[in-house]
């Protein structure tokens, strides 16, 4: 049963995820754009780490995988960390777009730096993608960039979107997700049950996404 439950979550939140996405897309204008290809990138990142998931829930060997599913679970967590980074940035053009807001080399630079140094971080091999090793201590050092550039990107969110309609959460939604995610990265390892929270985590990217479809319908 819980086979069946997660992973049918996992296929309704990458189909939905998708199909906002290319619908924003190929709908959308220059700006929203932007959105749909966030919610493309984040959808196509996530793949690689729920279907894994989802073939060891079905198999039953999730908690005791073989070599191969074992490598992917961990490939897919370094490909899902550095998609979602992309999708931060891409939130970060859009909400500036949106705005209407001058961006300026200075938040560029700074939103840029903090994805390179989180692409550098998990390029380290003391991660253990490949083992699907869980350190806390790497994944804390990873994890620094990106919680400062969603910090940023809240902030930039409830500054400038706040009084848009279909926007005036997403800087709650960004948080929200946040808040679900942290704990995962801290206490995943030692306790398993923590990793639960990436179903709400991930209900709050639907909730991001609806945002851009609602805003793409009322057009």
């Amino acid at each position: 049963m819980r086979a069946i439950m997660e992973s049918g979550f996992y296929v309704l939140y990458l189909v939905l995820i998708m199909f906002i996405g290319l619908k924003i897309l190929l709908k959308g204008d220059k700006t929203k754009g932007l959105f749909g290809a966030a919610c493309i990138v984040l959808g196509f990142g996530d793949a690689f780490h729920l279907i894994p998931r989802a073939v060891g829930l079905f198999s039953g060997t999730l908690d005791n995988p073989s070599a191969t599913l074992n490598m992917w679970l961990g490939v897919g967590k370094l490909i899902t960390s550095i998609t979602m980074t992309a999708f931060y940035l891409f939130l970060y053009r859009f909400i500036m777009a949106r705005a209407e807001a001058k961006r300026g080399s200075g938040g560029d630079f700074f939103a840029g730096l903090l994805a390179v140094a989180r692409f550098v971080l998990c390029a380290m091999p003391q991660n253990g993608w490949a083992e699907n090793r869980q350190s806390v201590l790497w994944g804390t050092w990873r994890n620094i960039p990106f919680v400062i550039l969603g910090i940023f990107v809240i902030i930039l969110a409830f500054k400038y979107l706040k009084g848009i309609k279909h926007f005036k959460f997403l800087w709650l939604a960004i948080i929200l997700s946040f808040a679900f995610y942290i704990p995962v990265v801290l206490f995943a390892g030692k306790y398993p049950i923590v990793g639960m929270l990436m179903l709400p985590k991930t209900i709050c990217y639907l909730w991001i996404g609806f945002m851009g479809y609602k805003d793409l319908k009322a057009k």
